[in-house]
């Protein structure tokens, strides 16, 4: 598998949803290299097309999202505390004591109510957005404004380690996709095919609609990370675990996946010898919801990296996981855009 630096940078970016600039400046000086043809949408879209070893038959788009949670900032106190809302479904249960960076630049750490003032069941509570603020330092509102404005994003200090077999990163539930595209094209496509990095997948797949209906695909895979619940449970109850291979999702809260697709992915684990698991709980899908309905319909499949703790501060997945997954979809892909399915 190649080196993971690229995918250290990706995730290290800030990038909440509508606010994709940094991991799209990534994304667009690896293409210089990868992609035949490269554009950016109004929404902030990437669309890379990539010539394969032979023309595609049907015409295929992979698609992963730049985007991550966090949150915005929308008042700001007399104090110089900053009260802010969520974008995306955060991990609120993380939140509190937590180290945070507003715009990527200024430090400052979410607050909550100490703890020596809890009251009752208080302790046992998971403190909601609306009652934490973000403290940079300020003594006062006129001091907290020379450095920071409403409507500024806020995301998790970047972490990463790669240790003992394991990657553990902020957004690595979101930004493994994007690396995967960007291996998939490195390693020289069988045939012709569109890879798309897309934004506000997290406040409603509006890039991925919005990008299908640009590329007007026959098919589409989506590349991402899949929430495992596994640690310390067996897979039956946690959806998927880590070590077991990829993620092939038949259906989620939002999409119902192409059967034939399913049945076929599962099937090339067996023949390639790639470790496969289907997903077994139903939870808020990806970007396959909003390319499967645009225009006429589009054959999609889920195919992801199972990942722990997604939508937190440090997200964890193991690197067979992330090679098996780049493995899968590259044959997959290669069947789909052969005229095979």
């Amino acid at each position: 598998m190649r080196d993971l630096d690229i995918l250290k940078e990706l995730c290290a970016a800030s990038g909440v949803s509508g606010e994709e600039d940094a991991v799209r400046e990534i994304v667009l000086r690896e293409l210089k290299d990868l992609a035949d043809r490269v554009e950016v949408t109004p929404l902030g879209n990437v669309i890379a097309f990539k010539k394969g070893k032979a023309p595609a038959s049907k015409k295929l788009m992979l698609a992963a999202q730049m985007d991550e949670t966090g949150l915005v900032v929308t008042r700001i106190t007399e104090e110089g505390l900053l009260k802010v809302s969520a974008v995306g479904q955060i991990a609120e249960e993380t939140l509190p004591a937590r180290e945070v960076l507003i715009n990527g630049k200024i430090p400052g750490v979410i607050c909550a109510k100490p703890i020596h003032l809890l009251k009752g069941d208080e302790r046992e509570k998971t403190v909601p957005v609306r009652e934490l603020a973000i403290d940079i330092g300020a003594s006062t509102k006129e001091e907290a404004e020379k450095v920071v404005a409403l409507g500024d994003n806020v995301t998790f200090v970047p972490y990463y380690s790669a240790e003992n077999g394991t990657v553990q990163a902020k957004a690595l539930d979101t930004r493994v996709g994007c690396w995967m595209l960007l291996e998939l094209m490195r390693r020289t496509p069988a045939f012709d095919a569109y890879y798309v990095f897309t934004v506000q997948k997290e406040i409603g797949h509006r890039g991925a609609g919005t990008a299908a209906y640009r590329v007007e695909p026959e098919a589409s895979l989506i590349l991402e990370g899949m929430a495992s619940a596994d640690a310390g449970k067996g897979a039956p109850e946690c959806g998927c675990a880590l070590g077991s291979g990829a993620v092939v999702s038949f259906a989620d809260r939002w999409t119902l996946y192409d059967r034939a697709y399913f049945k076929r992915a599962m099937e090339l684990g067996k023949e390639r010898d790639i470790p496969v698991q289907a997903k077994t709980v139903s939870v808020p899908g990806g970007d396959g919801a909003g390319v499967q309905v645009t225009r006429g319909g589009v054959h999609t499949l889920a195919i992801g990296v199972p990942c722990r703790y997604v939508h937190g501060p440090v997200v964890m997945a193991r690197e067979s996981d992330l090679e098996n997954t780049v493995r899968l979809a590259e044959a997959l892909a290669a069947e789909i855009a052969g005229g095979k399915l």
